[in-house]
């Protein structure tokens, strides 16, 4: 919740919108937010008359439908790809690396946005093309926030196809080196995708916190090392910059 610090009345009215979220009580809201209770009274008034709160029929308030319409509107008008950009430009500029930013869809994952590296080719990764999940490093991110049992629903319909002679295909050793992703907080895709492509990833999470699809980093494997620490904190750090960007929560 978003404690006021000053500011005007529309940053009172603000600050008492958002605490809808989590506290219906004036009480609750005037402490949570540090405004006197008559001003929590007199705002949430306003806000039931803009129909962004409503009454709760025991003397509390609750978000009211306004704010599903105005979410609605938003959201159709909504493109992930333009609110990463800045952080994958940043990315892109800090490591050279050609920069990926995929979104899943259903049990496997697609291209939304390509940075093409600093270096003197590219790769043949292109927006809209689909990737599977178990032999890329923005697959295996995502992968790794879920469960063991989800992973297994996922794999036992898709398969864990070989694609290289490094790619995973084994069910019980993808779970395991999932653990390592998680317990490390990005992956690698070890020339698993694709002969001598090496790519380093992290998960990006949505406004609920739910793993949305990723960002990657990926260059000629001379070039990024499988156990390069500094670079997966790079990429771990735009992740979040990108989550953040996207409304995920802190």
């Amino acid at each position: 919740m978003v404690t006021w610090t000053g500011g005007g009345s529309i940053d009172k009215a603000l600050t008492v919108l958002e605490a809808l979220a989590e506290h219906h009580r004036v009480t609750d809201i005037a402490a949570g937010t540090g405004l006197p209770k008559s001003t929590v009274h007199r705002i949430l008034q306003s806000l039931v008359g803009w129909g962004f709160a409503r009454t709760d029929g025991s003397g509390g308030y609750v978000p009211g439908p306004r704010i599903l319409t105005l979410a609605g509107k938003v959201m159709s008008r909504f493109d992930p790809a333009q609110h990463a950009d800045a952080a994958l430009q940043s990315l892109r500029d800090r490591t050279g690396f050609t920069v990926h930013f995929a979104i899943r869809s259903g049990d496997e994952a697609v291209y939304v946005r390509k940075l093409e590296g600093l270096g003197p080719y590219q790769m043949a990764s292109r927006v809209g093309m689909s990737m599977s999940l178990h032999s890329t490093a923005i697959g295996k991110a995502v992968l790794a926030q879920l469960r063991d049992t989800e992973v297994a629903a996922i794999t036992s319909r898709t398969g864990l196809d070989r694609l290289t002679e490094r790619t995973i295909t084994e069910p019980g050793v993808l779970l395991s080196h999932l653990a390592d992703v998680r317990r490390r907080g990005y992956s690698v895709d070890d020339e698993e995708n694709e002969d001598g492509i090496r790519c380093v990833g992290a998960p990006v999470f949505d406004h609920t916190g739910a793993v949305m699809g990723g960002i990657s980093v990926s260059g000629l494997a001379f070039e990024v090392a499988s156990d390069d620490e500094t670079l997966g904190a790079e990429v771990v750090s735009a992740a979040r910059d990108v989550s953040a960007a996207l409304g995920a929560p802190a």
